[in-house]
């Protein structure tokens, strides 16, 4: 079959922001593209049949929650984790890393790999480079990662240099891995180094130079918005794309609001993906085309006559009142989380179906500081 690949079909004569399209045996995704995220084998709250009318292009899944629970044998034995979700379009899996190097109290970094002890149980396992390729094969989703070390926030130049070298020693075993071993279900799968660096240019230049000669079929950007300034995070992510290669394509990991995609997106920014369209929706926000609506607020309770949002042509919103949404939530309703889900996740793929639009035609950047500015406001 052939191999994954990215064409890059336009670039903005006004700023780095641009269109693509990523090749996969589940289907071709439109780039930019915001990834929804399913950890364990399902977006919270949502059905596949849900994500396929919010025209989700791409999901995610995760390795380390995965590898855990059910386990990686299990997805294998049912097919793949496309079958075993029933999810038919592309899919990408993280490595697991973030995940292991989140859990402080129970993981030790070592050289060659990670220590560490589930949060389920308190058994102990170990992720190496080979290990989590391995998995990811079982899992078989269309773009895997290699293993890495987030870097934390802050560090030292000397930190950030030690976490970077296991990067990218990490990087190059997982490709060595990868060649010797083919994939299972009968499509290719992509593979995305890391770039890894902490808020040090040079030790970020460095990390792309070295996966460049690794020659993955996509590069990541690692360690952002783990504490730092959000302004920092955009000059991270500006300098980094001014190195990375034109023709593959470039996912910031674990990003963000509406607002953080725009700005990444006229950095040059192909890919985003968070938690956080579903997480806040289960909390009681909602973004939408008026701002930041907190839909569980008190001055909701008699809104009978006002969608969520207005402009919005979702399920929850062609259908139901701010009155009754913030009634579901305070009643303890699942159907609440259900329905601000559904919102939120469409919100966010509408938005960069918008912004595809924008960048065809030429008028992106105008488009996008208003909106940017537009979407941070509270709702009334």
């Amino acid at each position: 079959m052939e191999k994954n690949r990215f064409e890059l079909l336009k670039t903005s004569s006004k700023s780095k922001a641009r269109l693509g399209k990523i090749y996969t045996g589940h289907g071709v995704i439109t780039t930019p593209i915001f990834m929804p995220v399913g950890t364990q084998a399902t977006v919270k709250g949502l059905t596949p049949r849900d994500l396929d009318e919010a025209k989700a292009e791409i999901i995610l899944g995760n390795t380390y929650h995965l590898y855990l629970r059910p386990g990686t044998a299990l997805i294998k034995d049912a097919g793949g984790l496309h079958k075993f979700m029933h999810w038919h379009g592309p899919m990408l899996t993280d490595s697991g890393g973030f995940q292991v190097w989140s859990l402080k109290d129970l993981r030790k970094i070592k050289k060659d790999g990670i220590e560490f002890r589930s949060n389920l149980d308190g058994s102990k396992h170990f992720f190496s480079p080979e290990s989590v390729m391995k998995a990811q094969r079982e899992i078989g989703a269309d773009i895997i990662m290699a293993l890495d070390e987030c870097t934390p926030y802050p560090s030292t130049q000397q930190e950030a240099l030690k976490s970077l070298n296991f990067t990218l020693d990490w990087t190059r075993r997982a490709k060595v891995w990868l060649e010797e071993n083919a994939p299972l279900f009968g499509y290719d799968q992509s593979f995305f180094g890391i770039i890894q660096g902490g808020m040090h240019l040079d030790l970020r230049a460095k990390a792309i130079e070295e996966i460049k000669k690794v020659d993955p079929d996509g590069y990541a950007l690692g360690g952002l918005s783990v504490g730092e300034p959000t302004e920092l995070m955009y000059q991270i992510a500006d300098y980094c794309t001014n190195y990375m290669p034109v023709e593959k394509p470039r996912y910031v990991m674990g990003v963000g609001t509406p607002w953080n995609l725009l700005e990444l997106i006229l950095r040059g920014v192909d890919m985003c993906d968070c938690v956080m369209p579903t997480r806040n929706a289960r909390n009681g926000m909602l973004f939408t085309s008026e701002g930041v609506l907190h839909y569980k607020a008190g001055r909701y309770a008699k809104c009978l006559d006002k969608a969520p949002d207005p402009n919005c042509d979702c399920y929850t919103c062609r259908n139901f009142s701010r009155a009754y949404l913030r009634h579901l939530f305070h009643s303890g309703e699942i159907l609440a989380m259900t329905l601000a889900s559904i919102h939120n996740v469409h919100f966010y793929l509408k938005l960069m179906r918008d912004a595809k639009e924008h960048i065809a035609n030429d008028t992106f950047e105008d488009w996008a500081h208003e909106q940017i500015i537009k979407l941070q406001r509270v709702c009334d």
